[in-house]
C-alpha cells in the first residue's frame, strides 16, 4: 500500500486480517527506510504497529481521544492520520514534529515530550466530556516506564477513586529508554507470566450464564467469588486494588486479540486498563536485540547491517567526558554516588555503574525521587552525582529548592543537554533552567567553554563543600582540545579574559564562545576591537571584573544559548542596578520570550537571530551609540 495516499485512519475499520497484517507489514518497512535517512525514535515505533491499528480501528479519532505518553511512539499514528507524505522532514528544521503536535493534525490532542502526563490530561478531558453530556472515549497510551513517574500514579489513584470512564492501554515493552527499574516494573512482570484470570472469569460466567431460569442471577450471585479468584490465579492486583478493571496481559502484536479486548474495554463502565506486551523493535533484529535502549532513539543507520551513520567529531562526548571525570574522582573518592532518572545510556555513565554497582543508581522516570534522594545522600555525608537533561531538570524545581538548595547540601547536579538540543525540538530545548534555578540561594551555576575546562569543573564540584553546585554542558561533542593529565580546581566566581579589546566586551560562556570570536573577527575588519570573557561562573558572578568594566565604561554585551527572561544577562543588570551602575551600555543576546521548535541548531540560531553576523550588529551599534553619548557629553 502507498501509505503516503492515507489522508485519515477511517479506512482502517473496512479492512479484513489478512490486510491488515499487510497494512502493518507495510508500516515497518516505510519506518525502516524512512528512519534509516532521518533518525529518530525507531525502537518505540516498531513495537506499537498492530496497536496503533488496532486502536484507530477500535476507535474513531478525533471524537474520540487517544493521547499518546511519551509521545515518541506516535509515528504510526502520524501515519494513519495522513502525515507519510511527510516523513523525509522528520524532526527537521520546519518539518515533522517527533512528538504529537496539534499544529500538525486534528489527531493530534494533547502534545507530550516528557513522559507521565498522559493519564492526568486523561483525566481532565474525560471530565470535560462528562461535563457536557458528551459521548466519546478517552484512550491514553503510557509505556510501562512511564508509569513509574510519580504523576501517573497520582493519575491512577484519581481516576480509580472517581471511577472515571476511561480506557487506559499499558503498552508494556520492559523498557523505557534503558530497561526498567522498579517494585512496579516487577508487577507488571507478574502479570504478564500470570495473566489468565480474565480468560477464567468469562468462561465462568459464560457457563453460569447458559443455566436456564437462574443462570442470570447465579452469574450475579457468583461475582464475589469470580473477583476473589484474581488473588488465586493473578499474582498482582495492584491495578483492581486501584479501583480499575484490568484486562490482558495480551498480545500486542495479534489483531484479533487486540480487536477483542478493545472491545470488551468499551463496554466496560468505570476506569479500564488494558495490558498490552509488545516488543520494542519488532520487525528489525537490531532494534529487537537492543537490551540497553541503543535503538529507542538513533541517528541515521545503514538498514543492512544497522551500523549507525556518525558524523566526524573532533572531541569526546559531553555526557561520557563528565561521566567518565566523576568516574576517575569516584575510585578515590568513595563519597561520590551517581543517580540518574532512567537516562544511564544517554548520560554515559554504563562504566561508573559497572565499576561501582553499589553506588549507581537509576531510579527510573522519577526526577523528583532522583533530586530528593541525592539530597538524602548528601544529609548523610555522600557526594551525589545527579546526572540529569536540563529539559527534565524542570520537573524537579520544587525538589531542588526546598530540598537542596534550602538545606546548602552538597549536590553535584550535571545539567546535559544544556541549550538547544535539535532535532527533539521545544519539550527538549535545555534553555529554561538558567531563569529556573539561578534565583535559587546557596546554588553555584557553571558551565566550561571547552572539554578541558569542563574535566576541571567536575573536579571543582567534586570538591566544593560549601552547597549545591551544578554544571551545565551541551547535547554533543566537545571541540578536540588537549586535555590537561592533572586535574585541578577553578575558583568559584571567577572569570576569565579569552581576549581584550578596547571598543566593547562580550561576556559569554560554554557554546556561544566560538559566536563571540566570529563576531569579533567581523568587527577586527570594520577596525573595531572587542574584549572576550569566558563568564564561566553564571551564578556567583565575578562582580570584580564587572566592577573593573563598569569603571572602563565600554559597551557590555552578554551572549547565552538560554531564555533572557531570568538569565545571565539579567543578572549582568540587576547587578548594575544594585551598585546604581547606570552609564554603561548594557546589551542582551538570547533565547526570546517563545517556544523554539526543532530543527537543525544552526537553523534554530538563524531563525532567532543569534548569530555571528547578528552579535557582530549589535555590538557595532552599541559602540557607535557609546561613542555618540561621549560627543555630547
Amino acid at each position: 500500500m502507498d501509505l503516503t495516499t492515507i489522508t485519515n485512519p477511517s479506512f482502517i475499520k473496512e479492512l479484513d486480517k489478512d490486510q491488515l497484517l499487510d497494512l502493518a507489514q507495510d508500516i515497518r518497512h516505510f519506518l525502516i527506510e524512512n528512519l534509516s535517512v532521518t533518525g529518530g525514535h525507531i525502537g518505540p515505533n516498531l513495537g506499537v504497529v498492530e496497536l496503533t491499528i488496532a486502536l484507530h480501528r477500535a476507535f474513531d479519532s478525533p471524537t474520540d481521544k487517544i493521547l499518546w505518553d511519551v509521545g515518541h511512539q506516535s509515528y504510526v499514528h502520524k501515519i494513519l492520520t495522513g502525515r507519510a507524505g511527510q516523513f523525509e522532514t522528520l524532526r527537521k528544521y520546519k518539518g515533522l514534529s517527533g512528538f504529537p503536535k496539534m499544529a500538525e493534525s486534528i489527531h493530534d490532542v494533547w502534545e507530550t515530550g516528557h513522559s507521565s502526563t498522559s493519564l492526568s490530561a486523561a483525566m481532565g478531558m474525560a471530565v470535560a466530556r462528562d461535563i457536557k453530556h458528551e459521548k466519546s472515549y478517552v484512550v491514553p497510551v503510557i509505556g510501562d516506564g512511564a508509569l513509574t513517574g510519580g504523576m501517573a500514579l497520582e493519575a491512577l489513584n484519581h481516576i480509580g477513586h472517581e471511577k472515571t470512564n476511561i480506557t487506559v492501554i499499558l503498552n508494556d515493552n520492559e523498557m523505557s529508554i534503558a530497561p526498567n527499574v522498579g517494585a512496579l516494573h516487577s508487577i507488571l512482570g507478574k502479570l504478564r507470566t500470570d495473566g489468565k484470570y480474565n480468560n477464567v472469569k468469562d468462561e465462568m460466567e459464560y457457563i453460569l450464564r447458559k443455566i436456564p431460569a437462574v443462570g442470570g442471577r447465579l452469574a450475579t450471585a457468583a461475582e464475589r467469588v469470580k473477583d476473589s479468584l484474581k488473588y488465586l490465579v493473578v499474582n498482582g492486583v495492584f491495578f483492581e486494588e486501584l479501583g480499575f478493571t484490568y484486562l490482558g496481559p495480551i498480545n500486542g502484536h495479534d489483531f484479533t486479540e487486540l480487536e477483542r479486548s478493545l472491545q470488551y474495554a468499551k463496554k466496560m463502565e468505570g476506569p479500564v486498563l488494558l495490558h498490552v506486551i509488545t516488543k520494542k523493535g519488532k520487525g528489525y533484529s537490531p532494534a529487537e536485540l537492543d537490551k540497553i535502549g541503543t535503538w529507542h532513539g538513533t541517528g541515521p543507520y545503514k538498514i543492512e547491517t544497522g551500523d549507525f551513520v556518525k558524523s566526524p567529531t573532533k572531541g569526546p562526548a559531553w555526557s561520557a567526558l563528565v561521566s567518565e571525570t566523576v568516574r576517575k574522582l569516584a575510585a578515590k573518592d568513595k563519597r561520590i554516588v551517581a543517580i540518574t532518572p532512567a537516562m544511564p545510556v544517554g548520560s554515559k555513565l554504563e562504566s561508573f555503574a559497572a565499576e561501582f554497582p553499589e553506588r549507581f543508581f537509576d531510579v527510573g522516570i522519577a526526577e523528583q525521587h532522583a533530586t530528593t534522594m541525592a539530597a538524602g545522600l548528601a544529609a548523610a555525608g555522600m557526594k551525589p552525582f545527579l546526572a540529569i537533561y536540563s529539559t527534565f531538570l524542570q520537573r524537579s524545581y520544587d525538589q531542588m529548592l526546598h530540598d537542596i538548595t534550602r538545606q546548602k547540601l552538597n549536590v553535584f547536579i550535571g545539567i546535559d543537554r544544556a541549550g538547544l538540543v535539535g532535532a527533539d525540538g521545544e519539550t527538549h530545548h535545555g534553555v529554561f533552567d538558567i531563569a529556573f534555578l539561578r534565583h535559587m540561594p546557596n546554588l553555584v551555576i557553571m558551565m566550561p567553554k571547552d572539554e578541558n575546562e569542563g574535566q576541571h569543573m567536575v573536579k571543582t564540584a567534586v570538591s566544593y563543600d560549601k552547597g549545591p553546585i551544578a554544571m551545565r554542558f551541551p547535547r554533543g561533542n566537545g571541540y578536540g582540545v588537549p586535555m590537561d593529565e592533572e586535574l585541578h580546581t577553578i575558583q568559584i566566581g571567577t572569570w576569565e579574559v579569552l581576549k581584550e579589546g578596547e571598543d566593547a566586551t562580550i561576556l559569554t560562556f560554554g557554546t556561544t564562545i566560538p559566536m563571540a570570536f566570529a563576531a569579533a573577527e567581523q568587527l577586527k575588519q570594520q577596525g573595531k576591537h572587542v574584549s572576550i570573557v569566558n563568564a564561566r561562573f553564571i551564578k556567583p558572578l565575578d562582580t570584580d571584573l564587572l566592577d573593573e568594566l563598569f569603571k572602563q565604561g565600554k559597551p557590555i554585551i552578554t551572549i547565552e544559548e538560554a531564555v533572557l527572561a531570568g538569565g545571565f544577562g539579567s543578572a549582568i543588570l540587576e547587578y548594575a542596578e544594585e551598585v546604581n551602575h547606570t552609564s554603561t551600555i548594557i546589551e542582551r543576546i538570547g533565547i526570546p520570550d517563545e517556544f523554539i521548535e526543532h530543527g537543525n541548531v544552526e537553523d534554530l540560531l538563524l531563525e532567532i537571530h543569534m548569530t555571528p553576523e547578528h552579535v557582530a550588529e549589535i555590538t557595532l551599534a552599541a559602540i557607535e551609540q557609546a561613542a555618540s553619548e561621549r560627543e555630547t557629553v
